[in-house]
């Protein structure tokens, strides 16, 4: 088969998924498949080469540029009209405002249809494959002429559904997507959107599930068990430190706490105080490159994941954590915490709910701190989540005389 992948990574260059739509590009062109790439960047930082797989990019300085002007549209922050002077000192940057907010047509879409028709047209292609979020790569392929090519949509992250955003038409607008397209990769978490009676039951027989291909071997080194490590993305009302942070000082004193990742300048309060609690137990680290932030998962003796309270949403990451193999701290985000039912499958998790359970993680760090499993243990616990599973499940659906299948 011929495929194109579409890859947006002009908000966050480092972001997991076309990371993680990249591995698994790499994996049907080791199967035989002509893959090719669209990567949608940012003008600053070139995506990565990928072995067997022929790479078109498409970059937009002038709506990173706005983006980074406007921060994003985020609450708090600079007070608007000051986001608004900085946005006038770049004219490409106005520009972009001008397309995306007047007239709704974001040149990321524009440009994104325009080329993926382009290449079509030159070798066509028997699917093509818009991975989201962001979805500005779906929104384009929604309205590309493909003809004879399969529209595929790689939903890691819901569109209506998440609750970190607001989007623009809900439910209606996600409805509209999933039918233009024949045929939709969700996560298991997004499953119950489609079940009867739920909002995108229409769909239901348009979709299918497909995990991340975020289990593959790490190199590895001694840990020192007394490093403590998180590595991710902190969000308002999703993920926050509050209660690692606190939990902290109540463990051994001999242990640190390194923490890389951006989203600390919401939790400026909470930094400060365990910083004065902590001293020089805790370190902050900020965004760092990913290999920086892979350098520190090896050395560490713990890794640490922290939950999501929206249960619709699994950090791919935390594949990852588990391909390690080692002991994983978990600050449970509540009862609905979509991490759980994977953490009860790894041999090396303790989870974390409330106070009541510092005393038996301070055993359970002091037996298992600087303990490694290995590979084949993750392997064998979470085989759907290895590369060559995720390909042969993708293929089932990729095909031009392929149908869906109802969950």
């Amino acid at each position: 088969m011929r495929i194109l992948f579409v890859f947006d990574s002009v908000e966050a260059p480092a972001a997991a998924n076309p990371r993680l739509g990249r591995r698994l590009a790499e994996a049907l062109s080791a199967l035989g498949h002509e893959v090719e790439l669209l990567e949608l960047w940012d003008g600053t930082h070139a995506p990565p080469a990928v072995t067997g797989c022929v790479t078109h990019d498409l970059p937009f300085a002038d709506e990173a540029a706005m983006n980074r002007a406007l921060e994003n549209g985020a609450a708090g922050g600079t007070p608007v009209p000051l986001r608004l002077l900085r946005l006038a000192a770049h004219p490409a940057a106005v520009g972009a405002a001008v397309r995306q907010f007047a007239l709704h047509a974001p040149r990321r879409v524009t440009a994104a249809r325009k080329a993926m028709e382009a290449l079509h047209r030159q070798r066509p292609y028997d699917a093509v494959c818009a991975v989201a979020a962001p979805y500005r790569a779906a929104f384009a392929l929604e309205g590309a002429a493909l003809p004879g090519a399969r529209k595929l949509l790689w939903q890691m992250d819901p569109y209506a559904a998440n609750e970190s955003y607001h989007a623009p038409g809900g439910y209606d607008r996600e409805r509209a997507l999933l039918q233009a397209l024949d045929h939709t990769y969700i996560t298991a978490q997004a499953a119950p959107d489609y079940a009867p009676g739920g909002p995108l039951e229409p769909c239901a027989g348009r979709v299918s599930e497909l995990g991340f291909p975020s289990l593959v071997p790490l190199p590895r080194e001694a840990p020192d068990p007394t490093l403590c490590a998180f590595c991710g993305t902190l969000y308002p009302g999703l993920r926050t430190p509050d209660a690692l942070l606190k939990l902290f000082p109540r463990l051994d004193s001999r242990l640190t706490l390194v923490m890389a990742g951006g989203g600390w300048e919401a939790f400026g309060p909470q930094r400060a105080q365990a910083q004065a609690a902590l001293g020089d137990r805790l370190k902050i680290l900020g965004p760092v490159p990913h290999q920086q932030a892979a350098a520190l998962e090896r050395r560490a003796g713990v890794l640490i994941s922290i939950g999501n309270t929206a249960s619709n949403q699994l950090p791919s990451k935390l594949f990852e954590v588990f391909a390690a193999g080692k002991p994983v701290l978990h600050l449970a985000a509540g009862p609905r915490d979509a991490a759980l039912p994977y953490l009860a499958r790894w041999p090396l998790a303790f989870v974390w709910r409330e106070a009541a359970d510092t005393p038996a993680l301070g055993r359970w760090l002091a037996e298992n701190a600087g303990r490694t499993l290995p590979f084949e243990t993750a392997e064998a616990c979470f085989p759907e989540y290895t590369p060559a599973c995720v390909a042969r499940q993708f293929l089932q659906h990729a095909a031009p005389a392929a149908k869906g299948e109802s969950l």
